[in-house]
């Protein structure tokens, strides 16, 4: 297996750009490679089988999909507040519906998931270790209320994500900043 990062990094973006496009059936060794712009064959080595892929393209999205480096180091960095939560929870569906790529490939990976137990349980355990650093950034910040309150939120916006995602016109009449004041001032304790 070849480990130039670099490399293997951009072969899983590539990676996620043709699932998002294509589907979890469109996501070939050779698809990859023409995404990628590399010689074929060079996703086969890099990845020993699409198991691996699929897993990596998992963490992949959530490090894509995560707050900025600079948020996540400093949860104190700003003062904890109901309208510090909804700021950070606006700022995290700018990333989700900003950049559709990642977020059209995790969906394609969950569905993918319900056929193969292996990629569940990685699958799994990625996006658990991201609600738990939620979580904890959360309460190290001193944010209102804790892991339920983090869990409800996180649903929450999971759900209107896909709306947007997918059937945009749903919710055409209502906006995301609407939305996620609805979530906050319902969820957290006042």
């Amino acid at each position: 297996m070849r480990q130039n990062p670099e490399r293997r990094t951009a072969l899983t973006d590539a990676a996620i750009t043709v699932l998002a496009r294509e589907g979890a059936r469109g996501l070939t060794y050779r698809a990859v490679d023409v995404e990628a712009d590399v010689p074929p064959g060079t996703t086969s080595n890099y990845f020993r089988n699409r198991d691996q892929l699929l897993g990596e393209v998992g963490v992949r999205v959530q490090e894509r999909l995560s707050a900025p480096a600079d948020v996540m180091a400093n949860p104190q960095a700003e003062t904890p507040s109901h309208d510090r939560v909804g700021v950070l929870l606006g700022e995290l569906m700018g990333r989700l519906t900003g950049h559709r790529e990642p977020y059209l490939a995790l969906l394609e990976l969950r569905l993918e998931a319900t056929r193969r137990p292996d990629l569940a349980a990685e699958l799994t355990k990625t996006i658990r270790e991201g609600i738990d650093m939620s979580v904890e950034w959360h309460v190290a910040a001193g944010m209102p209320g804790g892991r339920a309150e983090v869990l409800l939120m996180y649903l929450a916006l999971t759900g209107l994500t896909v709306e947007r995602l997918t059937l945009p016109e749903v919710l055409a009449d209502v906006t995301d900043e609407d939305v996620i004041r609805l979530i906050v001032d319902r969820v957290l304790p006042s």
